[in-house]
């Protein structure tokens, strides 16, 4: 790659931060995956992010064009401005500018989950489609609406919160503050609590699950019940049905409202 055909693609969520070298085709090259150290705080993480941007700008052998950072949370477009991100925790922090300053190259900030709408659009499973809705599950829930060709971005640049629309109105707490939301039955997050609540009211229906964390409740988390349920586990294979039906409704209504 030269310094003219690529560029740094940056993925900040709750439980990860990945960042690659990507060129003009939307290709990979070189990837790095740190854990998002929530606990430490916002310079914690921007000091990772900006380590692992200069290692793979050393590795490519020039410096990028520039810096796209999706981040799990509601943005300011104009600033880059990281309004709300409830999984990191965290509340009016200027990404954009802090990044700028530490690396001297061009960054843009948005939300993950759209930047990842944007990508399937145009190089995935989305080419050639003018309406199409992505749903992504990982530590919480997000997508990406195209209607007409255009991807919908709302008044105040939040549309596509779809982990929070409400399926069940007297459905368990989310990190948002709502009750029922989707992501609150079907976040990484959700099934971990899920996982973790079910286990103590039942030690030994959590047996394997509790064996998978060495014993320690509170490290049994939304991936130890996924390799349960690929083993068998009763109590696992119930949670991740819960949470399928929970997507199941809630793609549906997607649907509804959107004929994509």
């Amino acid at each position: 790659m030269t310094a003219e055909l690529w560029a740094i693609g940056v993925d900040l969520g709750g439980t990860k931060v990945e960042v690659a070298a990507v060129d003009s085709g939307g290709q990979l090259h070189h990837r790095l995956r740190l854990p998002s150290n929530v606990k430490a705080g916002p310079a914690a993480i921007q000091a990772d992010i900006v380590a692992a941007a200069r290692d793979l700008s050393e590795r490519t052998g020039s410096p990028p064009v520039g810096v796209g950072v999706g981040v799990a949370g509601q943005i300011d477009p104009e600033q880059g401005l990281v309004q709300f991100a409830p999984n990191l925790g965290w509340r009016d922090v200027p990404l954009q500018k802090d990044l700028r300053k530490a690396l001297g190259w061009s960054v843009v900030v948005t939300n993950d989950v759209r930047a990842a709408t944007w990508g399937e659009w145009l190089h995935g499973t989305g080419q050639g489609c003018d309406d199409l809705i992505c749903l992504f599950v990982g530590t919480g829930i997000g997508g990406g609406v195209v209607s007409g060709g255009k991807i919908l971005t709302g008044c105040t640049n939040t549309a596509g919160e779809l982990g929070h629309i409400v399926i069940d109105m007297n459905g368990p707490s989310c990190t948002c503050g709502n009750r029922g939301c989707l992501e609150a039955f079907a976040g990484g997050w959700a099934i971990a609590r899920q996982a973790q609540e079910a286990i103590s009211l039942d030690r030994s229906a959590g047996a394997y699950l509790l064996n998978s964390a060495a014993g320690q409740l509170e490290a049994v988390t939304a991936e130890f019940v996924a390799r349960g349920a690929n083993a068998g586990d009763p109590l696992a294979l119930r949670i991740i049905d819960e949470a399928t039906k929970a997507l199941i409704v809630g793609a549906v209504s997607l649907v509804n409202a959107f004929n994509p």
